[in-house]
């Protein structure tokens, strides 16, 4: 699970500007209580059979913080790789 990931991590580099992303990492370590809010989502998310990384837990991730679709998905990288890694 840890390179799909990683293969995840990597193809969305590639496809955002690096500032973008450097933003949405600064904004997960200055706000560890929102991403330990949206590690308890993930979580409930995967007692349901979801997961973190499912359509479904990006377009919450992407409402909850006015995100395109990409980027919210680099911010869940971001959570579950820094706060909840843990989760699937």
């Amino acid at each position: 699970m840890t390179n799909f990931f990683l293969f995840l991590f990597l193809l969305v580099v590639s496809i955002n500007p690096v500032s973008s992303q450097s933003n949405l990492l600064e904004s997960v370590k200055k706000n560890p209580a929102d991403a330990i809010k949206m590690c308890n989502k993930f979580k409930e998310l995967n007692s349901n059979g979801i997961s973190a990384t499912s359509d479904k837990a990006i377009e919450f991730v992407s409402k909850k913080n006015n995100l395109n679709p990409i980027n919210a998905e680099i911010l869940s990288i971001y959570v579950i790789g820094l706060h909840c890694p843990q989760v699937i």
